[in-house]
């Protein structure tokens, strides 16, 4: 049973920073190499400002939307999405994660974020944008990246960024790992469509589509002691979802 995770005063300062785009991309995770034809799946929302990012899910988001406005309880488990949402801070070069437990927020500083780029001096055209690409190794991985210097931000998906443009597209050199381009949000919304400008009304519930990037003011930062077992709470709680997924699918 997960116990209480003891607390302290979070101590971070960043400044809000209004955003300026709204990215989506495809997540693929080969998580068993006995299954590669059957990865996990997911879409992820990168909404990025001058100065500062932020990392979710926009298939939890839409879970969490359908949730607010459903008046009756789901009929099967929900598919898992990923619970974790990233802050980068361009200065001073700052990573921050957002984990969701019991109802409660906690911030968590992430340590030894740089990464060492190399760029060389291969392109590509990906959904009409000139990219350049870049390599390095990361987090036990060698990471193969393709950014837009047209796009001047300096962040990508998941904890890849540091790149003289937005990070379009990822994977590591065995596959598997990818993040795809998914498309950039249209933040002017004078050129919106109709069914786009419905939509958008719906999606201002939700923080990650509101004007400014910011801390979260009331979540609490884990004392270091605790964090394994908040992360351990967090896995247990996701992997038993997980498997009533995959029982409810047998079922049918």
């Amino acid at each position: 049973m997960c116990i209480s995770i003891l607390i302290s005063s979070i101590s971070w300062a960043q400044s809000p920073d209004k955003v300026l785009a709204r990215v989506k991309y495809n997540f693929t995770h080969v998580r068993d190499s006995n299954q590669k034809n059957n990865p996990y799946t997911e879409t992820m929302l990168l909404v990025i400002g001058k100065n500062a990012s932020i990392y979710t899910s926009f298939d939890g988001i839409e879970r969490d939307l359908n949730l607010q406005n459903s008046k009756s309880s789901p009929s099967a488990p929900f598919k898992p999405v990923t619970y974790s949402d990233l802050y980068y801070f361009v200065q001073p070069n700052k990573l921050i994660t957002r984990e969701r437990f019991m109802n409660a927020y906690y911030l968590i500083d992430e340590v030894d974020q740089q990464i060492k780029w190399k760029i060389t001096k291969d392109t590509l055209n990906i959904n009409g944008i000139h990219c350049k690409k870049a390599i390095a190794k990361f987090r036990g991985r060698n990471w193969i990246a393709w950014y837009a210097p047209e796009f001047p931000f300096q962040s990508g998906p998941w904890k890849l960024n540091g790149l003289p443009g937005l990070i379009i597209q990822a994977n590591d050199d065995k596959k598997e790992v990818a993040f795809e381009f998914a498309g950039i949000d249209n933040l002017k919304k004078e050129n919106l469509t109709n069914e786009e400008l419905a939509m958008a009304k719906i999606y201002e519930k939700s923080m990650f589509f509101g004007n400014e990037i910011a801390l979260q003011k009331d979540a609490k930062k884990p004392l270091v002691q605790n964090l394994i077992k908040l992360w351990n709470c967090i896995e247990k709680i996701q992997k038993a979802l997980y498997l009533q997924l995959l029982e409810h699918q047998e079922k049918e």
